[in-house]
């Protein structure tokens, strides 16, 4: 009797996790945001969901804005100012920058915004709060896998075959994705912070895309500024695509240092973010 009454107790026992804010240099807990990858999962289909749930095209959308934004950069760059595109069919030039760059931008976008949308979420449950920015990032490579569509019949139809290039594809996608979280993780601890940032990213993205080599090629920048202009980190990245995709000229330099910037932002925009986190209940 005496040890049933025991092991009734011991069942009734509650277990507690207490959690505690970071003191001092705060540690990353990457382990934890590995632990909560089913919310991830969820929160990046969520996101998916809710973006063309609604809408009358649906996942078309995704088709149709490259296709239309193409049909202006042709018109307007490749017609009026006649960029040169090298040996490369304009259109094909184009599009293989736009691809990257619209998947870096949207990723951007979203996760810079996250945090200030999901703050029901933050305010009831604990959970790494890297969860929420890291799933917005993730669903910009679906619309990113829908995009491509287009490239590949764009292609053929230029008679540009691909080369085995492109089986880097993944890794310069996986790149892209880590500069859209790093810039992502400072915009979304900034925008908690401070609302006007909400304001400021779409005008940061616009401006950033104009110094980018999306509807022009990097010859255009002359030697002695090709270095500044190297710390772009999209210029490289977007070189590298275009070298994947149809058997550009191997942007080495610009990609070592666009991947050194991009381990930069990344590591720095985590420990900010981490830092800020013990507020982002009391403020969101």
């Amino acid at each position: 009797m005496a040890n049933g009454s025991s092991t009734t107790k011991e069942a009734q026992v509650t277990r507690w996790r207490v959690v505690e804010p970071p003191r001092g240099l705060v540690a990353l807990k990457l382990r934890e945001v590995w632990r909560y990858r089913e919310l991830v999962f969820f929160l990046t289909w969520r996101d998916i969901l809710v973006r063309y749930k609604q809408a009358v095209l649906g996942f078309a959308w995704a088709i149709l804005q490259p296709v239309i934004t193409i049909v202006v950069f042709t018109v307007i760059f490749g017609g009026f100012l006649h960029v040169s595109s090298g040996s490369v069919p304009y259109p094909v030039f184009s599009l293989a920058g736009l691809l990257p760059w619209q998947l870096f931008s949207g990723a951007v976008q979203r996760s810079g915004m996250s945090l200030v949308a999901s703050q029901s979420l933050i305010t009831k449950v604990y959970f790494p709060k890297l969860v929420i920015p890291l799933s917005a990032v993730l669903g910009g490579v679906v619309d990113f896998a829908i995009s491509l569509l287009v490239l590949i019949p764009l292609m053929a139809y230029y008679h540009v075959p691909p080369t085995w290039n492109i089986l880097w594809l993944p890794a310069l996608v996986l790149l892209t994705v880590l500069m859209s979280l790093a810039v992502g993780l400072w915009l979304a601890a900034l925008n908690v912070l401070y609302r006007d940032v909400q304001y400021i990213i779409p005008f940061l993205m616009q401006v950033w895309m104009y110094v980018s080599p999306v509807a022009w090629p990097v010859s255009y920048i002359s030697g002695k500024h090709k270095a500044l202009f190297a710390l772009n980190p999209m210029v490289g990245v977007i070189q590298a695509f275009r070298w994947a995709l149809y058997g550009a000229e191997f942007p080495g330099k610009l990609l070592a240092v666009s991947v050194g910037v991009v381990l930069v932002f990344l590591v720095s925009g985590l420990y900010y973010f981490r830092r800020m986190e013990r507020v982002f209940a009391d403020l969101v």
